[in-house]
């Protein structure tokens, strides 16, 4: 286990993965992109786990961005290959389970990329979100370009990466970056209500879900539906249909297995 990303499993089938580097508003560096690559690799085949949640250590910073000190003297091919063999982001995206961002505090840069690359965002009152890059004289590397407009629409993205400002939760909430706000006090709780209640459903239903949403970021719409039909398919040879609907008409709470 890494020191920079706790791993903790918790009641529910939930597991909470923390970046641990708090006196550097967790910047995120080489080290905590391959620790978050181990714990995925793991956790993709834990049947005890069914939602990921990950958060940031301390109360300033979810992720406050990359590890400038890291990066600073980097050559471009360098730079390019590192990116391309440490890309967390789509390995989060092709997690067959739902993943949380629970934003306590700052998450700017590669760690509010890293935060889209979840499938839902859910941030304290007092988070600030933003992709400063710009100030730095260079772009988003992680994805911002592209999986920004997807969730908030070209203009919006176009605004926030060129001015590289900060935006508060209640902004993010209102332009679609973030799909619940909380008060710091009620948000792990919050959070982790959220997460046991999805892991409640059917793990099979929930990678269906997850890929049939995901696919039609790059599929035509004809394509899509075909997609989707096929997973609508497939899930009634499942056992968790038969006890979903069974539980359904018996009026009682539903005990998916994940066959």
């Amino acid at each position: 286990m890494s020191d920079v990303l706790l791993v903790e499993k918790l009641d529910g089938r939930v597991a909470l993965l923390t970046f641990n580097r708090p006196d550097k508003m967790n910047a995120l560096n080489l080290e905590v992109r391959h620790a978050l690559f181990a714990a995925l690799a793991e956790l993709r085949d834990d049947d005890d786990v069914r939602v990921v949640v990950l958060t940031g250590a301390g109360e300033k910073a979810f992720i406050a961005g990359a590890d400038i000190a890291e990066f600073k003297d980097a050559a471009p091919v360098e730079q390019y290959r590192a990116m391309q063999r440490g890309d967390i982001y789509s390995a989060m995206e092709r997690f067959p389970k739902p993943i949380i961002a629970m934003i306590n505090g700052y998450c700017l840069g590669g760690g509010c990329e890293l935060s889209m690359a979840c499938d839902i965002r859910v941030a304290s009152s007092n988070a600030k979100l933003g992709q400063p890059e710009i100030n730095l004289g260079i772009i988003p590397g992680g994805g911002g370009t592209q999986r920004l407009p997807r969730l908030i629409g070209e203009g919006q993205s176009m605004r926030l990466i060129i001015t590289g400002e900060m935006i508060s939760a209640s902004e993010a909430e209102r332009i679609g970056l973030v799909e619940k706000v909380f008060d710091p006090e009620h948000l792990r709780e919050s959070t982790l209500e959220m997460a046991r209640t999805i892991a409640s459903r059917s793990p099979i239903a929930l990678q269906a879900a997850k890929e049939s949403i995901l696919v039609a970021r790059r599929m035509p719409m004809d394509e899509g539906l075909k997609f989707e039909r096929a997973w609508f398919g497939l899930l009634f040879s499942t056992q968790d249909k038969n006890e979903g609907v069974d539980a359904f008409l018996n009026k009682r709470q539903a005990e998916f297995t994940g066959s």
